[in-house]
């Protein structure tokens, strides 16, 4: 039903989009050219724009595809929402100007390439991009008022009954909770540990035990069955789903791999043999290739525009200390590889010849003069766009560890390694939220992971925003 329910949103979702996609396009000319506003380069007739709106209204959907925005997440905020459809159009424009371009290079008669029937004015994509966003935000909030409103009232509600009142089964009270917008009711838990601490969750009653389940499903009216059982207690699921199936009601069994899963699961087919995939991540196929278009482009671009004040830099760091203007480091990255990370050297040579590999600290007497400075504005980490450029590292990701303390951090934290699923970053999003330096490592790897299985573009650009906001690191000596 949950299914089936997000089937049907979402294909609200893309035909609503790519209606609005073409209104948008076509609003676009119409303040463009008739809002009165001088026009230097003639004035395209309407019929011309007219004949594009249904290739717009068909590259809006695929852009948000390509964004995420049809997969609907628990927790997505108003904020997820816009950065998502403002990314989204921009990719739009893109794809339309492109795709244009093409069509018109290569397909259009010289009669009509006189005629301008596939051009379309910078002006206009640009106001485009404006309104499609408008749009499309509005037609999600607009949703999203209307889902809250219908769940407040109580229409439609589908009531669920979670056979297992544990973690897991808390678990799914929690999801369900949260997707108010999808129309679930929990009505309560059955278990056969009745006692103790088994009296219900966040206002949840304990309706009674497994056996009971035929008349609890009859007396309360129930519409959905999640077994939430563990491992050692799925001997009763079998009478549990013989209940269900004589009561008529749907039945949705929740595996209990949680202790097993630190990021996204995903089912997979093995020739027909259902498989499940543990700690999958997003970022794969195209999702990695648009990413590091993103970090070449970026890392080529900073490069470039600051090669002067990089020539400064080394200048002062080689006149003020006796050494290299570059300190390289060993560091771990992608897949547990390791990598050389280039930054301005900011200690005194042979700094850890008799200590070895130490945390840096506030005032630390291994840094010269001018790498306190360098430091302390994260000037030294500049080179590392380097890095970024030739494929060690991305702009945005978990920062990367030397491997003698990864070493260390592995065994205290079974979870850590997988922060390697992706590659190291410059600046991440437990950066931005103050987590880097002398702080917890556990909330390190908690916001690194969340970073890895929540990824997306979106994400990237908020990231790279609150840095510039907020600094580049926290807690960075």
């Amino acid at each position: 039903m949950m299914r089936r329910y997000n089937r049907l949103l979402v294909a609200f979702f893309v035909v609503s989009d790519a209606l609005l996609g073409m209104a948008a396009f076509l609003v676009a000319y119409l303040l463009r050219f008739e809002s009165g506003i001088p026009v230097f380069k003639g004035y395209p007739p309407f019929a011309n724009y007219l004949r594009l709106a249904p290739f717009i209204g068909a590259l809006v959907p695929l852009a948000f595809q390509m964004q995420g925005l049809y997969r609907l997440r628990r927790g997505r905020s108003r904020v997820d929402d816009f950065f998502g459809v403002f990314v989204g159009s921009i990719l739009t424009v893109v794809l339309g100007i492109g795709g244009t371009l093409y069509f018109q290079t290569y397909y259009v008669s010289e009669a009509a390439k006189d005629l301008g029937q596939y051009e379309v004015s910078q002006f206009v994509w640009l106001l485009f991009l404006v309104v499609n966003v408008a749009f499309s935000y509005a037609s999600r909030e607009l949703v999203r008022e209307a889902l809250e409103r219908r769940w407040r009232a109580g229409i439609g509600l589908k009531r669920v009954l979670i056979a297992g009142a544990g973690d897991l089964g808390r678990v799914v009270a929690d999801k369900v909770l949260e997707h108010r917008e999808l129309g679930f009711k929990v009505v309560g838990f059955i278990d056969d540990r009745a006692t103790g601490d088994h009296i219900g969750y966040r206002g949840i009653p304990l309706l009674g035990m497994l056996g009971e389940a035929d008349d609890i499903i009859r007396r309360e009216r129930i519409d959905h069955v999640y077994v939430a059982l563990p491992l050692e207690e799925h001997v009763k699921m079998l009478g549990l789903v013989e209940a269900t199936n004589r009561e008529g009601v749907d039945v949705h069994v929740v595996p209990d791999l949680l202790q097993f899963i630190a990021l996204r699961a995903r089912l997979e087919n093995l020739d027909g043999v259902p498989i499940i995939s543990l700690n999958d991540v997003p970022l794969r196929g195209f999702n990695s290739l648009l990413k590091r278009a993103i970090d070449i482009a970026i890392s080529g671009a900073a490069l470039t525009g600051m090669a002067a004040p990089f020539a400064l830099i080394a200048f002062i760091v080689k006149r003020t200390s006796r050494g290299p203007v570059f300190y390289t480091q060993e560091r771990m990255g992608l897949d547990g590889k390791a990598f050389d990370v280039y930054k301005f050297r900011s200690m005194y040579q042979g700094a850890e010849d008799e200590t070895g590999p130490v945390w840096a600290r506030d005032d630390d007497p291994r840094c010269t003069p001018i790498g306190k400075w360098l430091r302390r504005f994260d000037v030294d980490e500049l080179p590392q766009l380097w890095n970024v450029f030739r494929g060690d590292m991305s702009i945005v990701g978990p920062r990367p560890e030397r491997p003698y303390f990864v070493q260390q951090f592995k065994h205290r934290i079974p979870t850590y390694m997988l922060r390697h699923k992706v590659k190291a970053g410059i600046t991440g999003w437990a950066q931005v939220n103050g987590w880097r330096g002398n702080t917890s490592l556990e909330k390190r790897i908690e916001y690194d992971l969340y970073y890895i299985e929540n990824w997306s573009v979106t994400l990237d650009l908020k990231i790279m925003w609150l840095t510039l906001i907020r600094g580049f690191h926290r807690h960075a000596y």
